[in-house]
């Protein structure tokens, strides 16, 4: 995984712009389309714990997978929701910006200039 890394989906409104505020203030951008090139679930564990959440807080919880797949459940395990979000990457929340062992989720977009 790398240290600098924006996880993105270039058909998202937030995640596009996002990326040009990090661009705007001439920040290296290490771009991660991560629909195309999903993390491994290692990976995806280490990011939720830079992230200070849990998996079930990364959930985009509107996707049509995530009720298809009876994300709600409370009872699953949070293996269970990794699982799923790399199975169905659509359902990570996005965009994320990694930087060293600190990542924040782009909602808003400003939030990515809390960290540099």
């Amino acid at each position: 995984m790398l240290n600098n890394a924006f996880y993105h989906n270039p058909r998202c409104s937030k995640s596009r712009q996002a990326l040009a505020l990090l661009e705007a203030q001439g920040i290296e951008v290490n771009i991660i389309k991560y629909l195309e090139d999903t993390p491994t679930i290692e990976a995806l564990a280490a990011i939720i714990q830079k992230l200070g959440i849990t998996p079930r807080e990364l959930l985009r919880t509107k996707e049509s997978d995530y009720k298809a797949l009876n994300l709600s459940d409370l009872s699953l395990s949070d293996k269970a929701i990794m699982a799923a979000m790399i199975s169905h990457p659509k359902l990570i929340e996005r965009p994320i910006w990694v930087v060293g062992d600190h990542a924040v989720i782009g909602r808003p977009p400003e939030n990515v200039l809390t960290l540099k």
